[in-house]
This record gives C-alpha cells, sequence and structure tokens, in this order.
C-alpha cells in the first residue's frame, strides 16, 4: 500500500464521520493519536470533547438542545495502565474492563457489534496503543445486515516515519457508505506535536467537523502532550 498525505487525505473527504489515527514520528521517540468526530445534524454537531482522568469525553455544548444521548454521548479515550484506548463509542469501556480482567482487545470486541442506526449501520473503530506497537479494529454490518457482522483486526509494529488512519465512513451519502479495506497508510511529515495537530484540524471540512482530540506520547519517559479543539467553544 502507497502512502498518502494525510491532511490532503482528508481535505479530499467532505464527510469521512469519526476517525482514529496513529503513527510514530520520523525520529521515532514518539507516538501520536488522534480522534476526530464529525456530524451532519443538529444532534451529532451539539457536541464538544472535555477532558476527564487521562482520557476524554464527549459532552453536549447546550443540553437543552440535546435529543438523543445514545451513541453521541460516551468516552472516546482511556487509559489503563500504559495502554491508551481510542474509539467510536462505548466499547472503549467494553476494551477497558476486559483489560483489566487480563483479557485482550480481540476478545472485547468480540462481545460488540456495529452501531444499530438503521440504515447506516456505522462501524465501531476501536484501537489501543501500547508502546511501540498498536492495534485497530473495525466492526461493520456484513453487507448492510441488521444482524451478521464483519470483525477486522489489524495490529501493527509502529514503524518511524509511518502511522493509519481509520474512520466510519468512506464518504458522504445516503445512506452513508461504510469504510472499506484495511486502515490507510501515511507518511509522518517532520513538524512539531503543536503543528500537526493544527493542520490536522485544518484538514477536516469545516461545515462537518465537531472535535478533535491530539496526543503525543514520548516512548521513553511515557509523558504525554494533549491538545482538544472544539468548533463549539465553551
Amino acid at each position: 500500500m502507497k502512502a498518502v498525505d494525510v491532511f490532503d487525505y482528508l481535505k479530499n473527504n467532505e464527510y469521512p464521520g469519526r476517525g482514529i489515527m496513529i503513527c510514530r514520528t520520523p525520529c521515532g521517540r514518539k507516538i501520536r493519536i488522534g480522534y476526530f468526530i464529525m456530524g451532519r445534524s443538529e444532534n451529532s454537531r451539539n457536541r464538544v470533547f472535555v477532558e476527564e482522568g487521562q482520557g476524554i469525553r464527549t459532552e453536549a455544548f447546550d443540553p437543552s438542545k440535546m435529543v438523543d444521548p445514545s451513541l453521541i454521548i460516551y468516552a472516546p479515550v482511556r487509559v489503563h495502565d500504559d495502554t491508551t484506548i481510542v474509539t467510536n463509542g462505548d466499547q472503549t469501556d467494553t476494551i477497558y474492563d476486559f483489560l483489566g480482567e487480563g483479557k485482550s482487545f480481540e476478545d472485547a470486541l468480540r462481545t460488540r457489534q456495529f452501531e444499530p442506526d438503521e440504515p447506516n449501520y456505522t462501524p465501531r473503530i476501536s484501537a489501543i496503543v501500547k508502546k511501540d506497537k498498536y492495534q485497530m479494529s473495525i466492526l461493520k454490518s456484513f453487507g448492510g445486515d441488521p444482524v451478521f457482522n464483519q470483525r477486522q483486526f489489524f495490529d501493527y509494529d509502529a514503524k518511524p516515519g509511518y502511522g493509519h488512519i481509520v474512520h466510519t465512513y468512506k464518504e458522504n451519502g445516503n445512506p452513508i457508505p461504510s469504510f472499506e479495506g484495511e486502515p490507510v497508510l501515511f507518511e509522518v511529515v517532520k513538524e512539531p506535536f503543536e503543528a500537526f495537530s493544527k493542520h490536522l484540524w485544518e484538514a477536516l471540512n469545516k461545515d462537518n467537523k465537531v472535535s478533535l482530540f491530539t496526543r503525543s506520547i514520548d516512548l521513553e519517559t511515557g509523558e504525554t502532550e494533549t491538545m482538544i479543539f472544539n468548533k463549539n467553544e465553551k
């Protein structure tokens, strides 16, 4: 697979939905994580990211306008010991609990399935990062079927200068077509973490983007830097 420019990749997609990206800096010293949410409805757009412990959660920007909190209010990022969990739904908690029981990422996600939002059947995308290795997963409907699942798992050694991105939708549409294939390989531009984060935020469609979380993890010290971008600012 040829590596893409992740900023151009996102600029050319009006609606990739929610997305997870993980990469290793060209110097090899740090892992970077990104998680973004987008929205087309007023309910989906009425959200912000807020920090919670070592992770984040989604929160209604205007509680009076919240129609249905299911599927849109959850903790996208949690940390269990030295493992960072990133997902697009409440499967974050499932993975966290399973890791606490000494079970695996795969064990946790085999108990879950795609979101019940007919007719889209939005995929559940998930990832964990532990030191210089990461795993990604996609749980999606088997050909638009409301019952049967495809559960895909991907296991990577973090190679300096490269990363992968996975997102819920292939592109905009009605119903919205699910992401296809394996996570997309991208090459990491040599730039400071703050610049990387700002470029990622700028690459997301200005009408549909809602929030972005980014984190840098130093592989030697474990120290982290975090940035949060919200279209709705409190």
